[in-house]
């Protein structure tokens, strides 16, 4: 069964994509730590981070630095930290955060929810930076 990364991946269902390359690509989180938080997803389902080959992880890793770039340029942050846990969806995925203070990146706190004019109105602005 497809992944609900895969089904965004394919355009089954929709999400808000950053960007994207033949092998990875970027879209927010809908709940998000931060606003601007969003993964990068390889497009070859695989689960677990470390099962990759290590070109896929040399190169999700590389486009993750590109959308961080594009992340910070848009996003008011000192900093994007990046996370890999892997246990909330079975599909490799690193997260990347718009950072102020570290509880920024404190998964065990509650998640926002954005509206979808706001997740729309960040995704834009991340996009024209990347």
């Amino acid at each position: 069964m497809s992944s609900i990364f895969t089904k965004i991946i394919n355009r089954e269902i929709p999400g808000y994509i950053i960007a994207e390359d033949d092998n990875y690509i970027s879209f927010l989180d809908i709940n998000p730590l931060v606003l601007g938080h969003c993964l990068v997803v390889p497009k070859k389902e695989v689960d677990y981070i470390f099962d990759l080959e290590d070109s896929d992880i040399q190169g999700l890793m590389t486009f993750a630095k590109k959308v961080s770039k594009a992340v910070k340029a848009a996003v008011p942050c000192k900093r994007v930290g990046i996370a890999v846990i892997g246990l909330e969806v079975p599909h490799t995925h690193v997260h990347l955060v718009p950072l102020n203070i570290m509880d920024d990146i404190n998964f065990s706190r509650p998640k926002l929810n954005p509206s979808a004019e706001e997740l729309a109105s960040v995704a834009e602005k991340i996009k024209a930076a990347f």
